[in-house]
């Protein structure tokens, strides 16, 4: 039978029931193999496998204390912690009304936040798994916890950033032109946050005197809306991605562009018009490098690129079959992971351009990943349901 045949076939199989596969099975010859289609084949190379939740898992971070706990949220409307030597439940962040598409812990652990598409925010004290505040707001773009301090701040489809103390709930508002708030991170300093707007605009904002200390529009800002942004270790420098195919350099503390990546787009213009050739590759995440003056970004075509800030020129580019999902830098070391639509993470050592290895077992795309602190684990979340925990083994170490 062609693939095609296979995949018709394939249809109709709930991959909830399936049983255990053999190992060395050849992936042409088995009738109940999940993963013909797209290539996705029934290997499987995590150690723990998280499948309390019954949709998509669209989010996941670790405890950065320890390293120990995971929280996942899913298009259920469903987070739970969970211990990821063994995928044990520790609790659920119940009461959730819509898909669950943030969820972090405060840099010392002792917060859990989670936040669903239609606005809702609840933080959970870890050790005690009581809910100690909620609140409302707009539709969620994005949320992120403060670095050094228990403080949340949040992006929502109205323009509006928001930040909270946790738990007394004291509030404090950024307003952002009235299209949506798409992106926002904290800078390293904790006293200012980079946000990124639908209209393409980028803002920097002063966190205590809630004003805006940058504007970056028109010809400076993007042409279509923000995906992502990202700051080097020590905040001087702010990357922006954007639906426009341009990653910007930009000097937090001048608020000037440095440079534009701009990724050539190899495929023919389609008649269509403009907007859908731009469409189809955004930049889709970004980051940089602790210990070499390297900058990572990934489109939706599949490209890794490699950026080298000294010269502000590519150095490699990474070809993947389908479009990155998400990136990650290795804390200390120059190796970026990637997770695609494929389902697979990649390790790719950003000096050689040369992938180190692939870790598969997801049957569907993975959405979002996690890497611990010293690099050994990496959790992926998955279309599948299911939530992954892989070692990563790694021959240089």
């Amino acid at each position: 039978p062609s693939t095609d045949d296979l995949a018709d076939e394939m249809e109709d199989v709930d991959f909830e029931e399936e049983g255990a596969e053999e190992p060395d099975a050849e992936a042409w010859e088995t009738e109940d193999d999940e993963g013909v289609e797209d290539g996705m084949e029934a290997q499987d190379d995590s150690e723990v496998t998280f499948s309390l939740h019954s949709a998509s898992v669209f989010c996941v971070s670790l405890d950065p204390k320890t390293n120990t706990l995971a929280v996942t949220g899913g298009e259920d409307d469903k987070a739970f912690v969970w211990r990821v030597s063994d995928g044990e439940l520790l609790f659920e962040c119940s009461g959730h009304k819509d898909s669950v598409t943030c969820a972090s812990f405060s840099h010392d652990s002792v917060f859990v936040a989670t936040g669903d598409m239609s606005g809702l925010i609840k933080v959970w004290r870890v050790d005690t798994k009581e809910e100690v505040w909620s609140f409302e707001v707009g539709d969620l773009e994005w949320m992120e916890w403060h670095p050094q301090a228990h403080v949340l701040l949040a992006g929502t489809a109205d323009g509006n950033s928001w930040m909270w103390k946790i738990p007394s709930g004291d509030c404090k508002t950024f307003q952002g032109p009235a299209c949506p708030a798409t992106c926002g991170r904290i800078l390293p300093d904790g006293k200012r946050a980079v946000v990124g707007y639908e209209d393409g605009t980028m803002r920097i904002w002063d966190l205590k005197q809630g004003t805006s200390l940058h504007v970056l529009k028109g010809q400076d800002g993007h042409q279509d809306p923000l995906t992502c942004v990202a700051s080097n270790q020590d905040g001087s420098l702010i990357m922006t991605g954007s639906v426009d195919c341009h990653a910007k350099l930009v000097n937090s503390a001048t608020g000037k562009v440095v440079c534009v990546f701009k990724m050539e787009n190899v495929a023919p213009k389609a008649p269509a018009g403009e907007g859908e050739e731009a469409e189809s590759n955004s930049v889709e995440s970004l980051g940089f490098c602790n210990v070499m003056p390297l900058a990572a970004v990934g489109y939706l075509d599949g490209t890794l690129a490699i950026y080298d800030l000294s010269t502000q020129s590519l150095r490699h580019k990474c070809q993947h079959e389908s479009g990155i999902v998400q990136l990650l830098w290795e804390e200390s070391s120059a190796v970026v992971y990637t997770c695609s639509l494929d389902g697979a993470v990649r390790l790719w050592d950003a000096r050689s351009g040369k992938m180190i290895s692939e870790y598969r077992g997801h049957s569907a795309e993975i959405l979002d990943f996690a890497v611990n602190k010293d690099a050994s684990i990496v959790v992926t979340t998955s279309g599948d349901h299911q939530a992954k925990v892989f070692c990563v083994q790694r021959p240089d170490r």
